[in-house]
């Protein structure tokens, strides 16, 4: 007996600024994989019949003159939903992909896609959460696998098609280690607290260790060198809080206003959602966004003991 066909559509693409409600796909790359394989791609670039951001033009490089004569979204959807089918969608923070694609078949047809998604950007951060980036182009270098023409919409796809199986299969092997300790839910949970208070504890410890070797400095102590040949040193450095409506146009002048200052993403999330904003003021905001994540954490609510 043959072994079943399994088919999943990697995707990837552009656009012409974030907000999926507001914006439009500029491009559209494919890749179908059967059982892991490449059998075939789709690409199109796409006339938005809107204005392109600058800022996404700085990112994939298209511009209003290369999609003037492309395919118009009504022409071309049925297409990439004939491409895509009914099969599991394969994208790299698939959120923001599957978001626009649902968008545009609810512009199109009044109702969404049904399709499942994978978030390879959650499997790498499952299967590698050491790593300080998972981004595309961290994982292909991962898996040796060439990313060319990067932020364009098929060789991002391509790229991810060629890592995803590789992916999957670590994560699988994750999953089925992950499946068999559930049996034990409650002792790892009794593990786990233990070990958080083990980190807890050594971390107060090195406080500890800490104000003693300060100490040692600031009474004319001298450099330590360990048998293995690291060296403590004591160094000051002084620093300073400003008045950021003193210094605003100077920053701004040399170009570094952005460097010097970082925008508290978590409060403008949560003013955009109130209800203290105008419509158009609470619009400008959602204009202004560049990036679209997932996140999932765990929380722990300790006792509340009288």
């Amino acid at each position: 007996m043959s072994p079943k066909k399994t088919v999943e559509i990697v995707i990837d693409i552009e656009t012409t600024g974030l907000d999926y409600t507001r914006e439009k796909m500029v491009e559209f790359a494919g890749v179908r994989l059967e059982n892991g394989k490449v059998k075939d791609t789709f690409e199109t670039l796409i006339n938005p019949e809107q204005h392109i951001r600058k800022s996404s033009i700085a990112i994939h490089g298209i511009t209003q003159d290369m999609v003037e004569d492309a395919p118009k979204e009504e022409e071309v959807l049925p297409k990439i939903m004939e491409f895509i089918g009914d099969y599991p969608i394969i994208a790299h923070n698939a959120i923001f992909d599957y978001s626009f694609i649902n968008e545009a078949n609810i512009r199109l047809y009044n109702h969404g896609i049904e399709n499942s998604r994978v978030d390879t950007q959650q499997l790498f951060k499952e299967v590698c959460p050491d790593l300080e980036s998972h981004g595309l182009d961290m994982l292909t270098q991962r898996f040796n696998v060439e990313l060319t023409n990067h932020h364009r919409a098929m060789g991002d796809a391509m790229g991810l098609a060629l890592a995803y199986p590789k992916l999957k299969n670590l994560y699988l092997q994750k999953c089925d280690w992950q499946k068999k300790q559930l049996e034990n839910i409650d002792y790892l949970f009794d593990r786990y607290l233990r070990i958080q208070q083990g980190i807890n504890t050594m971390q107060a410890e090195i406080q500890d260790l800490k104000s003693i070797f300060k100490l040692y400095f600031e009474l004319g102590g001298k450099p330590i060198t360990a048998e293995t040949g690291e060296t403590m040193v004591y160094q000051s450095k002084q620093s300073f809080s400003y008045e950021l409506s003193d210094i605003r146009a100077v920053l701004e002048e040399v170009g570094a206003f952005d460097k010097a200052v970082k925008l508290n993403n978590g409060f403008v999330d949560r003013l955009c959602s109130g209800y203290s904003l105008s419509e158009e003021n609470r619009q400008i905001i959602k204009d202004a966004r560049r990036e679209i994540s997932e996140s999932r954490t765990l929380h722990i609510i300790k006792p509340n003991h009288q």
